[in-house]
Order: C-alpha cells, then structure tokens, then sequence
C-alpha cells in the first residue's frame, strides 16, 4: 500500500492594495476538512501579505521546538527564504525527481517586497519543520533548530 503524505498546502497570498478597510477572509464551505490545532494564519495588519500553512504537527512543533521570535533577525530570515523559496520552486517544477506530494504548490516570495518579520519567521520554520519531518534537504545549509 502506498504511503499517504499528509496534506500540505503552503500558499502566500497576496492582496493588490490597501484599499478594502474590512477583513476579507476566504470561505469555500469546506471548512470541517481542516483541524484548526494543524492551520496557522499569518496575517498582519501593516502588509498586505498572509501565509497559510496546514501541515499535521506544524503548530505544535513551531510552539515547542521552534527558536522564539526575535531570536533571528529579520533580515537573516529574508535571506534564508530566499535561498529555501528558491529551491523549493525547483523542485515544484521537476516532479519526475522530486515527490511531487511533497512540492505541490509554488511559492510565490518576491525578494524586493518587505514582509514583515512574523510572516518571514513562519515561513521559515515551515522549511525547517519540512525538512526535518521528510528527511529533505533543501539548501546545503543544516535546518537550525
């Protein structure tokens, strides 16, 4: 029997402007497929920009194991995304070499857009908790923990 992956979906999205003054939220009345102990929602009311993550076992382990926040610097996190975005999307577009259950989605991270810390810290936690659940690795640098 193949094994089944647990259901990743990692997604960044990117609203156009500021010019709504309400919280928009998305709703696709399937809500009972998701646990919300497994879904973590970034959002910050100063960007435009929010990240998802429902990985079984995230939250948990971003609580108890992650470093804390404001133990990297902004800037140190940018800059290993950045490396971690790229390689990931690599292997999104090669799924005859890599799994392609793991890399299901492409991560859309512009390098010139400042988003905020909070957003920046999850995403890379997200890479560090992905590679160490999967055994991946996806730069030479070791996941830091």
């Amino acid at each position: 029997m193949k094994k089944l992956i647990p259901f990743i979906i990692l997604a960044i999205l990117i609203a156009s402007c500021k010019s709504y003054n309400t919280n928009q939220t998305i709703d696709n009345g399937n809500s009972s497929a998701l646990v919300d102990n497994d879904t973590v929602s970034i959002s910050s009311d100063e960007t435009d920009y929010e990240i998802i993550i429902i990985e079984p076992g995230f939250n948990s382990w971003l609580a108890s194991t992650a470093r804390p926040e404001g133990y990297y610097s902004q800037e140190w996190l940018e800059s290993r995304n950045i490396l971690l975005v790229q390689a990931w999307n690599q292997r999104n577009l090669q799924p005859h070499t890599y799994n392609p259950d793991l890399y299901q989605l492409r991560i859309d991270y512009d390098v010139n857009t400042d988003y905020g810390y909070e957003v920046n810290y999850k995403l890379y936690n997200y890479f560090v908790y992905f590679q160490l659940k999967y055994k991946q690795q996806l730069t030479s640098f070791q996941p830091r923990i």
